[in-house]
């Protein structure tokens, strides 16, 4: 299933939801990068590690969201969870899903405890890095 994942798409995908343009987001990677430049790092299935570290950062994800994210597995479980009937709701829950729903919310909830936490230090690291600036 790895085959699937798409380390450039992933990259537009993050970059995207956080209102990035590829202009800015060449400019955050340093001089000797350009819109044309990102435009192709985003239709690479592989990305070196030391350049996907690079783009994370200025993305502020982590970078195994970068090299884990499956459309299809996310699309899948999505289909799995919901039935689509025309009804007044357009929407149906499956009552009979292939997973519990309850595992995956805390799957999902600790996911994100570990992402703040990892924004956290992120944060206090910037404000360490300013405070010896300020000292300076």
């Amino acid at each position: 299933m790895n085959s699937t994942i798409h380390h450039g798409r992933n990259i537009k995908r993050f970059r995207e939801m956080m209102g990035i343009k590829q202009e800015v987001l060449a400019d955050a990677l340093g001089s000797d990068w350009s819109q044309k430049k990102v435009s192709l790092l985003e239709q690479k299935e592989r990305v070196e590690k030391d350049l996907m570290k690079q783009v994370a950062e200025v993305l502020k994800v982590p970078v195994e969201a970068i090299e884990k994210f499956d459309q299809d597995v996310a699309v899948n479980i999505i289909s799995n969870t919901f039935t689509s009937h025309d009804h007044a709701t357009g929407l149906i829950y499956n009552q009979n899903p292939t997973f519990n729903p309850l595992d995956k919310l805390l799957e999902v909830m600790e996911e994100n405890k570990k992402l703040y936490e990892r924004l956290l230090d992120s944060e206090r690291e910037k404000v360490e890095l300013l405070k010896k600036m300020i000292d300076k």
